[in-house]
């Protein structure tokens, strides 16, 4: 295959995935907000929005830094390149369950060296991420324990507890409990990983855990600004944590990121429907933080696969 051949090719896949993802996007959206025009936006609130815009640079800007501790374990990388392989990510965890396509998404923007450590290390990323969602969700479910005491929400409560107690394990002492996989024939492979995740020091793996906790508490209280911004009061500390319980309840529910409007809708209006009656202004936040949060990135993503060479 001559050199003309494979730019042609990495064009042309890059120009098909990039119609796939966008054409998704502009379907999801059309459908979900049609019927939302109109006189919505109320007085006075416009500051608010600009201060939720204004995170968008900042929660990315940590995730950049993070993955680039991260990834740079196996392969030297610029905060430049670290900012274009999680936007890459962002664009492809769009179709897939839960988003789980966004660290692969991520590896194929970066060298193909050293790879086995990259997906080494996205499992602690990832593991570093589902911890936060989890001591998040602690807090949120005490507070609604507490709020609204009822049977299941102390179920729910005890359960994340214990979740957030074995992936705290699996996140520190790997290392310690992966000589046991060996006894299970399918698990030999992830005692390869447990030993690349043990050559990070605790040092390292506190700032990775401190990088993913100060962006769940941006990209929280980017949700809270975007409702007030729709009117929607409600104090900072009530606010912050249904916010935080919000999207707790978006990480346990299957979906796929595509159809996530419709459930991001049905569960801010549960969360949120004893303090305020105003469900276009929820849905509107909630539509809007994922247009903020996702949508923008992923189109910028989408984007940026035109550059990437899909043939080697």
């Amino acid at each position: 295959m001559n050199k003309t051949t494979k730019i042609a090719l990495n064009y042309s896949l890059g120009i098909l995935i990039t119609a796939l993802l966008l054409w998704s996007l502009y379907r999801q959206v059309s459908t979900q907000l049609k019927g939302m025009q109109g006189s919505w936006w109320p007085q006075g609130t416009t500051h608010w929005l600009i201060l939720a815009l204004a995170l968008l640079p900042v929660n990315l800007g940590i995730e950049a830094g993070k993955w680039r501790i991260l990834a740079g374990s196996a392969t030297p990388l610029t905060f430049r390149q670290s900012l274009k392989s999680i936007l890459g990510g962002i664009a492809f965890s769009i179709i897939t369950p839960n988003r789980i396509g966004e660290y692969p998404g991520r590896i194929l923007f970066l060298s193909r060296k050293n790879s086995t450590r990259l997906i080494s290390v996205s499992v602690l990323g990832g593991c570093s991420q589902l911890l936060t969602v989890l001591i998040f969700g602690v807090l949120g479910l005490i507070y609604y324990a507490v709020k609204f005491p009822a049977p299941l929400v102390f179920f729910l409560l005890a359960g994340c507890i214990l979740m957030a107690f074995a992936v705290g394990l699996f996140y520190w002492r790997f290392e310690r409990w992966a000589p046991l996989l060996e006894r299970i024939q399918w698990l030999r492979k992830f005692r390869m990983y447990g030993q690349m995740l043990g050559r990070f020091t605790v040092r390292e793996q506190l700032v990775i855990l401190g990088l993913a906790l100060l962006r769940f508490t941006v990209f929280t209280l980017q949700y809270y600004l975007m409702l007030r911004w729709m009117g929607v009061n409600i104090p900072l500390p009530d606010g912050f944590l249904l916010c935080a319980l919000f999207f707790w309840a978006m990480a346990v529910i299957p979906s796929i990121a595509l159809a996530e409007l419709g459930i991001r809708g049905e569960v801010s209006i549960f969360l949120f429907h004893t303090f305020t009656a105003n469900k276009l202004g929820l849905l509107t936040a909630t539509f809007g933080l994922w247009a903020i949060n996702l949508v923008i990135p992923a189109f910028i993503g989408s984007i940026l696969l035109l550059r990437l060479k899909w043939v080697r």
